[in-house]
């Protein structure tokens, strides 16, 4: 195949892919299935017999995807939010994955048949459950989940890929007999804490250079966190750290700081990660033999109806009860465990390392089949009938590319000698029906005004609505309060003026116009300019 000939077939499979994701609203299916069995259908099995075989390729090319899918998935959870649960979501990232791991791996050994030391590194590879797979059901869903719920999946299926990656890596040293139970307790702790060290220096300092220095270009801050998020991975991993760990960390402290172009970034990475995404699942289907799979489907889907009905259910209840999780929270929780592409890949790179006694790739790859298709596809008929849904909530506001600002068109006039409106009072004015006077700038002084104050010549006055005489688009924004918001509580005069200059509050009905005093309650709609 010549270049332009690759390059047409890439169009025609993005093309495809996004089709795709629009089908996969309408039917219910998660849109990353239906990638995978695109990829299989382009396969050597499917109808299109493109030849694919390289584990090796497959495995780098994932590799490098996985990375900004890890750094979106800190980039885009809502610390603010996430940190109530965030104990929770670590133990399950962690001591989760391990137990998840110990289970299955013990399980596949006695039920199936598999040795031992091969068992665990199955296990290993399903441990962590999919980011990308629960993100996009939770946000094409619009799953508004009690008790923080949301908060809790997005915040362990973000960062329990490293813990399992970790493991996988273990598993995998020991079955090559490369060093003994010192060098791996060695390496496992090396990996963590290099992690950790790593992705708090290079957050903290890329932070500091993002919020300090302005860049000549305005796009070099989306090359800039470009480039953090390749470091993040790739320094630690060059020493012997936990690169995934690593980029994880980076992306929570970067998405959840003061920086500018921020909502640019949000929309960079979410473009970037789901075509990382499409690329994953697409690549490992094409590298997948549908013809292989009936050989392992018997104990594919053993092995997943033990690790959805006992392994992951007997882990949450263990690590989420002592958190005061409740039983609905814990069912719900538990059967959102899906499995996702980060657990081929894992099992691909244990299979480019180990000449292992069963198929471990189409294994895995037909397990989170059937996790996303069963697991994904019932998840919010599950979240209903365990009454877990909270229409009061909205999900969205539990990722950082959520805004809770609402643009709002107002308009400015300038009053020329001459205007009807010069000389007199708002009162008095003909305003046209359903606007309202906000803001009226005189000689570069800003004033709220009243009905009293008497408007001069070369005035301007800002409305809420359009008028007759010269206008132009002015940058105010409406923003709700709620018991979450930085504002609740605060009189306006502690309100930094970098915040913008909030020149009405809307409440119960009533406009107010506040002055210094004035304080923020629940419920407030804040009318915010945020001009020069």
């Amino acid at each position: 195949m010549n270049f332009i000939s690759l390059l047409l077939l890439t169009a025609v499979i993005i093309f495809a892919c996004v089709i795709l994701n629009n089908f996969s609203s309408r039917i219910g299916i998660p849109y990353l299935l239906l990638f995978i069995l695109l990829g299989m259908l382009f396969g050597s099995d499917g109808l299109f017999r493109i030849e694919f075989d390289n584990l090796s390729v497959t495995r780098d090319v994932c590799s490098a995807a996985l990375i900004f899918i890890m750094f979106y998935g800190g980039f885009g959870t809502n610390w603010k939010r996430a940190r109530k649960r965030a104990a929770p979501s670590i133990a399950l990232a962690s001591a989760g994955v391990a137990g998840t791991a110990v289970l299955t791996g013990v399980f596949s050994h006695f039920a199936l048949g598999l040795p031992l030391l091969e068992s665990m590194i199955l296990g290993s590879a399903v441990s962590s459950t999919d980011a990308a797979s629960v993100f996009s059901i939770l946000r094409s869903r619009k799953l508004n989940l009690r008790d923080n719920t949301a908060s809790i999946l997005e915040m362990e299926s973000g960062s329990n890929d490293p813990f399992s990656y970790l493991m996988t890596n273990v598993c995998i040293l020991i079955a090559a007999g490369s060093t003994g139970p010192g060098g791996i307790l060695s390496m496992a702790l090396l990996q963590i804490v290099l992690g950790i060290l790593f992705g708090a220096g290079i957050a903290l300092a890329g932070k500091a250079v993002l919020q300090k220095i302005h860049f000549a270009n305005d796009g070099f801050n989306l090359v800039f966190v470009f480039g953090i998020a390749v470091l993040s991975y790739a320094l630690p991993e060059r020493l012997g750290g936990n690169g995934y760990l690593s980029t994880y960390i980076v992306g929570i402290v970067i998405g959840n700081a003061d920086i500018p172009g921020k909502k640019e970034l949000v929309h960079f990475f979410d473009g970037l990660t789901d075509i990382c995404q499409m690329l994953i699942f697409f690549l490992l289907g094409l590298l997948s033999f549908p013809s292989r799979l009936p050989s392992v489907a018997l104990p594919a889907c053993i092995l997943s109806l033990f690790m959805i009905l006992v392994a992951r259910p007997a882990v949450v209840f263990a690590l989420g009860r002592p958190f005061g999780m409740r039983l609905p929270q814990i069912l719900l929780i538990s059967w959102a465990g899906l499995r996702g592409a980060s657990s081929i890949v894992f099992a691909i790179m244990a299979v480019t390392e180990l000449d292992l006694s069963f198929d471990l790739f189409h294994m895995v790859f037909f397990v989170v089949l059937i996790s996303i298709l069963l697991q994904g596809s019932l998840l919010p008929k599950a979240a209903e009938k365990l009454n877990m849904i909270d229409e009061s909530e909205d999900v969205m506001k539990t990722f950082n590319d959520y805004s809770e600002e609402r643009p709002v068109e107002f308009i400015r006039i300038r009053i020329p000698t001459g205007h009807p409106f010069a000389g007199q009072t708002l009162s008095e004015a003909a305003l046209p029906p359903g606007t309202l006077a906000v803001m009226l700038e005189r000689g570069g002084t800003r004033m709220v005004p009243e009905g009293t104050t008497r408007m001069e010549a070369g005035d301007e006055l800002i409305l809420t609505a359009p008028s007759a005489g010269q206008e132009e688009a002015l940058d105010i924004t409406e923003i709700p309060v709620d018991k979450e918001s930085p504002f609740l509580g605060k009189a306006l005069k502690d309100i930094s003026r970098e915040n913008g200059l909030i020149i009405q509050i809307i409440r119960e009905n009533h406009t107010l116009i506040p002055d210094g005093q004035t304080r923020i309650r629940e419920g407030d709609l804040l009318i915010l300019h945020r001009g020069k």
